[in-house]
């Protein structure tokens, strides 16, 4: 399969396994997500380039029309950082990072649409979905290039040696 996403409950070390993967790519762009944390009290999400730019993805308190629990969705920051990332890879890059597909991104528009481009495109994309049922989400689950893998804190290893001993490296 062209194209590998994680899955898998909060907190079980998705977007480190992600991480983890990247070091070994040679040629890879696109973003991560990042816990912003107070301490050790989640207040928001974060957005980080493969290139290093930042934004904000979303944080309590934030005056936003879109909202997931207690978070404000902040999806200027979403597209302008991370939208352009992705499509950026798709243009320069041999691996697609996208962590992550999950409800505060599918406020956008944009970003679904940069989503089903790289999936689209030659090049793979390695990322993660949320495990939740949504029609964009439940879309891509079934596409025949996607291979999702449900992370757990006990097979988080093995998981990384099939990933490794893939096609994607």
């Amino acid at each position: 399969m062209k194209n590998i996403l994680i899955t898998g409950k909060p907190r079980v070390g998705k977007t480190t396994l992600i991480q983890r993967l990247v070091e070994h790519l040679d040629s890879a762009g696109g973003f991560y997500t990042q816990e912003i944390t107070c301490n050790n009290v989640r207040e928001g999400f974060k957005i980080i380039t493969l290139d290093g730019k930042e934004g904000i993805l979303a944080k309590k308190g934030m005056p936003s029309p879109f909202r997931v629990g207690k978070y404000g969705v902040f999806t200027r920051d979403l597209e302008e950082i991370g939208v352009k990332a992705i499509e950026q890879a798709i243009l320069t890059k041999n691996v697609i990072v996208i962590d992550e597909i999950a409800k505060m991104e599918l406020f956008s528009p944009r970003f679904k649409e940069m989503v089903i481009n790289a999936l689209d495109c030659l090049k793979p994309v390695l990322g993660i979905i949320q495990m939740s049922n949504h029609p964009f989400l439940d879309r891509i689950r079934k596409r025949k290039d996607v291979t999702i893998y449900e992370l757990t804190v006990h097979n988080r290893e093995s998981i990384y040696q099939t990933i490794t001993a893939g096609e994607l490296f």
